[in-house]
């Protein structure tokens, strides 16, 4: 008998990912915090983990006017320009401080999912070897 491995631990896989993905956006917006005329990205977490997952729900575009469906061509998570509170003289969109609490949220959700993750592989190396 296999073990499915997409079955056996779930989304945290697509998720340790994409968080991975977020924090090098996170961190390079942080260290363009000085840069003139930079705008601050982000992912959109839960869109890209539903699209890693394939649970995309149907969709037609009815009209010519409206806009196409779908998500990147290249399967990578889509990035996003941060809406700033309140913009720098400069152009500059990243507020550090924002930044930081973004940054430190993903990195505990990080966490938590690679602590769940390695959970599952102890079930799993606990059933095989039959202890």
């Amino acid at each position: 008998m296999s073990i499915n491995f997409t079955n056996a631990l779930g989304i945290h896989e697509q998720a340790l990912h994409t968080r991975s993905e977020r924090a090098e956006v996170l961190a390079n917006n942080l260290a363009n915090a000085d840069t003139p005329g930079y705008k601050a990205r982000d992912i959109d977490f839960k869109a890209a983990l539903s699209q890693a997952q394939g649970n995309n729900l149907p969709a037609t575009q009815s009209h010519s006017g409206h806009m196409a469906l779908g998500g990147s061509a290249s399967g990578a998570s889509e990035l996003l320009y941060r809406v700033p509170d309140q913009p720098s003289i400069d152009g500059n969109t990243v507020d550090s401080q924002r930044e930081m609490a973004a940054y430190t949220r993903n990195a505990m959700d990080f966490q938590a999912s690679f602590q769940f993750l390695n959970g599952r592989f102890k079930g799993l190396m606990t059933a095989i070897r039959g202890d």
